[in-house]
């Protein structure tokens, strides 16, 4: 037998492994012996129970992960998720995971360009007050050394909302939870230098009622911080 039947081989069988796995740990969730909360036993433990390689526990983890069943959280372990909300959209968002962060940036990169091109045509006098306003409060924060996080989502939201579309501030809404990292869970990002610069020029083409500008403005903004969280995961990849 060739090489390559003898790969071929390998990689059909270590695929029905996987499956395997797979299958005998989503038997234990549907069974009730890991309940919704449970922390799965680690990999070395499944590795010893069934015989397998390393390789394979940790590919019928993922695959359990990308169904939802099961989620990761760093430098603890592998969670069961809750039942209930198994295949509800959004129900995977984890701070824990950077990748995460960035799927949700991709996502709003391309909803909040447009929002913010809507909202520079359609704003109401009230809701350009409102942008302004947040954008001098997170200035201010900035300032005094204080966290920008609710300040910063929100100042995203009035924008939504200035689309006189509600289906655009409901996204944000419903992604809310894993928008922002928080201190402890940002590890080696940054702060963005040129946060109040950035949010100036989206404010700016905002009340000029510049669409193109807007869309230019957020998107710059959103492409940046995408740019940023991709360096973090390299760097905890390579850790």
């Amino acid at each position: 037998m060739g090489q390559d039947k003898e790969a071929e081989l390998v990689d059909l069988v270590g695929r029905s492994l996987v499956a395997q796995i797979a299958a005998s740990l989503r038997r234990d969730i549907d069974a009730g012996k890991f309940k919704p909360g449970d922390k799965l036993p680690s990999e070395n433990d499944l590795t010893r129970l069934h015989s397998v390689s390393r390789a394979v526990v940790r590919e019928a983890v993922a695959s359990l992960r990308s169904e939802g069943l099961l989620e990761a959280r760093r430098g603890v372990g592998v969670f069961v998720t809750n039942a209930e909300l198994k295949g509800a959209p959004f129900s995977g968002l984890s701070l824990e995971r950077i990748s995460s962060v960035i799927e949700l940036l991709e996502l709003r990169a391309a909803c909040e360009t447009e929002a913010a091109g809507l909202a520079a045509a359609r704003r109401s006098p009230s809701q350009m007050e409102a942008i302004i306003d947040l954008h001098r409060q997170i200035g201010a924060n900035l300032e005094k050394g204080l966290s920008t996080r609710d300040a910063d989502f929100a100042f995203h939201l009035a924008i939504a909302q200035a689309t006189q579309n509600r289906r655009f501030s409901e996204l944000l809404q419903l992604i809310k939870p894993g928008i922002i990292l928080s201190r402890g869970q940002s590890g080696n990002l940054s702060m963005n230098p040129n946060l109040q610069e950035e949010h100036g020029r989206i404010v700016n083409a905002i009340f000029a009622g510049g669409p193109t500008g807007a869309r230019e403005a957020m998107s710059t903004h959103l492409q940046g911080s995408l740019a940023r969280y991709k360096a973090l995961l390299i760097e905890r990849i390579a850790e």
